[in-house]
Order: structure tokens, then sequence, then C-alpha cells
């Protein structure tokens, strides 16, 4: 087991054997008893952060944001440093849950960010007032979305260091729509790199923080070229809504794979990606390539739009061009 930080002595055997011991558990899932343990070993050595450090990131494994947020203040009120140490993260996530922004401010500040609304070293103080939601636009990211069950990684714009805004449109066994603001680990689990060179972490999601009202749609088009393709994700983007295609855009990988430094697009060209575990020829989710330059006119197609524009938004799109574009099979997926 890894303990962070620096203690000021040497924890007891007995402290250290009931934390092994909890860690162990917590890998097989049985938070109740290596929550006990936990706390055994924090009445053991109150006075060590680490023990107040484990039972926060217990909690929040439990997504017990309370208790997260009460055992990670301890935990920092005994740190020997503070910038840079993962329990002011771990505080940071739990207030971010709870909104308790004057805290989550407070906890990207000593880890060592540039929060707005904190008062500066010089006297000065950022735009945002203390108790508004944090707006630090931290640029583009993936996420992982149910990262227990049928994980799904998606691209997100990060609001802070604890949330992202999904802008892709999640597979309907995800249970997310685009639009939903999620809460996310600190640490990243893989990566993704673009053909421009950027490459972006891929967060592991945590738990819904903000739903959205959108429902997601998915459409067989009939889409003569690529253009016309194009023409529908550009008209759903100027109504406000989005849309999505899934016959290029979804990749099925291995755990392994996914949790890995992996390129974002499938290649071009005749190259078919070795880490795709997909199977080329069959549309939608299992994963839709040609070789070549060959275009395939049948795609699957996410949607994200209200009841009431979804069916106006494709009656649009085929009257721009109703020799080259068709859809059928229109069905709300979640």
């Amino acid at each position: 087991m890894k303990i962070f930080g620096k203690v000021r002595h040497r924890p007891s055997a007995s402290w250290r054997q009931a934390t092994d011991r909890a860690f162990t558990l917590i890998g097989d899932g049985r938070y109740e008893d290596a929550g006990a343990l936990l706390t055994r070993a924090a009445d053991l050595e109150p006075w060590l952060s680490e023990s107040w450090f484990n039972l926060a990131l217990l909690h929040k494994f439990r997504h017990d944001w309370e208790q997260a947020r009460a055992a990670g203040l301890r935990a920092v009120a005994l740190l020997d440093r503070s910038g840079g140490a993962p329990d002011w993260w771990n505080v940071g996530i739990a207030a971010t849950a709870l909104q308790d922004w004057p805290l989550a401010r407070r906890a990207w500040q000593a880890y060592g960010l540039k929060v707005p609304g904190v008062p500066t070293r010089t006297g000065g103080v950022g735009a945002a007032p203390d108790g508004a939601p944090l707006a630090m636009d931290l640029g583009s990211a993936a996420v992982r979305l149910s990262p227990e069950g049928e994980a799904e990684v998606v691209w997100g714009r990060r609001l802070d260091p604890a949330r992202m805004e999904v802008l892709s449109i999640p597979l309907p066994s995800s249970g997310r729509r685009w639009g939903e603001v999620v809460l996310h680990d600190g640490v990243p689990n893989g990566e993704r790199t673009t053909t421009a060179g950027p490459s972006y972490p891929v967060f592991d999601e945590i738990e819904l923080w903000a739903p959205s009202p959108v429902p997601t749609w998915v459409v067989l088009l009939e889409a003569a070229t690529e253009a016309d393709r194009d023409a529908l994700e550009r008209l759903a983007s100027d109504a406000g809504c989005a849309a999505e295609d899934w016959s290029s855009s979804v990749r099925l990988l291995c755990r392994s794979c996914s949790e890995s430094r992996m390129p974002s697009a499938e290649g071009e060209g005749e190259h078919l990606d070795p880490h795709d575990h997909s199977e080329p020829g069959h549309p939608g989710p299992l994963g839709h390539r040609t070789s070549g330059e060959q275009w395939s006119a049948e795609r699957e197609c996410g949607i994200a739009a209200p009841a009431s524009l979804v069916r106006g938004l494709l009656d649009g799109w085929v009257a721009d061009s109703p020799d080259t574009r068709e859809w059928r099979d229109l069905e709300e997926v979640c």
C-alpha cells in the first residue's frame, strides 16, 4: 500500500496492518468492512494525516460526500505541506459534489491551481463571487462513462478540476446524455491522441452531477456522401442540438486498450486500427468501417434534440437535398 505525504512519526504496526487489510477489502468492493478497519486505524493514529486521507478516499468510493468532506478536512489540517497534496484534491472533489463552492475554491488553490474568485497573495480577487459555481474552462478532455459497467469514452469540456460537460452523444448503454455534467476523478486513466498532435487525458466518471433534459435518439440515415452527413451535424448544431455519426465515431476496445494511449480516430485509407475490437461491416456500436475511400451511405446516427424538434430537424435535412438524403426508424433510446 502506498502512503501519501510525510509522517511525523512511524505509524504503529497495528495501524499498518489495519490499513493494508482495509485496502485489500476495498479492492474486493467490501467497503463496509474496510470502513471499520480504517476507522480503527484513525482511532489508533488520529494525529496522522494519512488516517483521515484514507477514510476520505473510502467515502469518495462510496459517494458519501458529507463524510468525505469531513475526513478530508481533518487530513489537510494535519498536513506538513499543502501545495500538490492529494488530500486537497479529494477535498475539492467532495466540495464540488456538495456544491460547496467556497471550499472547492479553497481546495484547488491550496493544491496549487489558479482559481477565479479566490483572493490572491497580492490582495486582488478573481472576478467570480466566492459562492458561485466554478467556471475555470480547462479545455477539452475525455471522460470514461460508467467505468465499472459498459464503459464508454466520450469527449467533453472541463468546467473545473472535477466536472466535465459531455459534448459527444453517448450510446444508450452508458445511461448518459449529451450536455450532462459528470463528476470525475482527478488521476487520468488513459489518453487519446489526435492527428493534429495534441493528446488529451481520459478521466473516469465518479457520478452524474447534473442531468440533461435532452433525450437521445437513434436514426438510420441514407447519406449519399460525407458532405450529406456533415450537413445534418451542422444543422443540429445550429439549432442548439447535436448529431453524431455513430457508424464512424464508435469503436469497441478492450479495457487494456481503452486505458492506454490511443488515437482518437480510426485511421485513414486502408489502415485498420489493430486495437479496434469491433467487427468491420456491422453498423453502429459494433463498428462500421470501410477500406480506402469507399463510403457507405447507410449510417446509424445519434441525435440529441427535444422531441418537439427532432423530426423537423431530419425533415429539414432531407428537404435541402431530397435526392441524396433519407431517414427512417427514429427511436428514443435514452
